[in-house]
């Protein structure tokens, strides 16, 4: 039984408080951000009414390993975890942050969700069954669910802040930040899921798709919000990879899954019923082992 402390909602009345996204709570100090990862969890744009034990702690700390590892690539928002190097005002709240919050740039966020994808998954492999194409990218005919790509493709998507992201092209991510900007997204997305899809292969998980954001902060473009995390990616363990059907994972792909097999999507109580049990405690072990997989440590003793 996997026990921690649930957080829902970051609550801090006396700080400013700039916005609230599907997971995470953040507060505005000027030219930083205070970033807290709840333990929400959000599938098909919506939050659903269950916590996941030490989700939130994983998304911070897995991001915060992929950020240094990445700073050869692109810079990121990223300042600090250590609650005593945040804002005096925070120090209160400490217990709460601890493990779970960043002290963060505050920057210009591109309105564009970079997705990279290496293998045929997810809303891609669905869009590729009724076009031969994803985001009017054609690709190669007799392909098959979980098949490996010929190259990596980048797929943006648009970033709605209420309602589903959708698919979108690459011109037209031209006509909402343009070209230069396009192309500097594009090569950044690419080099950072090569980089850390091959750190991933070296630890026996395949990352078969991830999105990320970037922002601009004093005309710098930065990588922002999460990286490579499980809400964020597919992790598929190699070892049990077999093209032509979909995948065991290490992400929130369990519980869509799950939602999926309860009912129809478009009934409110598929979402605002909780989750078993047994459901949200498999999905915490996924999380936390995915995090020990990548980075060698234990979040939990």
């Amino acid at each position: 039984m996997i026990e921690g402390n649930i957080l829902e909602k970051a609550d801090l009345k006396d700080l400013k408080f700039f916005k609230k996204g599907k997971v995470r709570d953040i507060y505005d100090f000027d030219k930083k951000l205070l970033i807290i990862a709840t333990d929400r969890i959000s599938c098909f744009d919506v939050v659903l009414s269950s916590c996941i034990p030490y989700k939130g702690e994983v998304l911070t700390r897995l991001s915060a390993f992929w950020f240094a590892f990445m700073k050869n690539i692109i810079d990121s928002h990223f300042i600090s975890m250590d609650v005593e190097q945040f804002h005096p005002s925070v120090l209160k709240y400490k217990d709460l942050l601890e493990g779970r919050a960043m002290w963060v740039k505050k920057t210009q966020p591109l309105p564009v969700e970079c997705v990279v994808r290496g293998y045929l998954s997810g809303s891609a492999w669905k869009e590729y069954k009724n076009k031969s194409s994803v985001c009017g990218i054609e690709l190669p005919s007799g392909l098959k669910e979980s098949d490996k790509l010929p190259e990596v493709i980048f797929t943006p998507s648009t970033k709605a802040e209420s309602g589903h992201d959708e698919n979108i092209s690459e011109k037209e991510v031209h006509n909402l930040i343009g070209i230069n900007l396009t192309q500097k997204i594009k090569e950044k997305s690419v080099a950072i899921y090569k980089k850390g899809a091959q750190y991933a292969e070296s630890k026996g998980i395949i990352i078969a798709d991830t999105k990320f954001e970037f922002g601009l902060y004093e005309d710098e473009l930065i990588l922002i919000d999460e990286v490579l995390t499980p809400d964020s990616s597919r992790f598929w363990p190699k070892d049990d990879y077999e093209a032509g059907r979909a995948q065991a994972s290490f992400d929130k792909q369990f519980v869509r899954d799950y939602l999926i097999s309860r009912g129809d999507l478009d009934k409110k109580e598929t979402f605002s019923t909780p989750l078993p049990e047994t459901i949200m405690q498999r999905t915490s072990r996924k999380y936390l082992d995915i995090y020990k997989i990548i980075t060698g440590q234990d979040l939990i003793q």
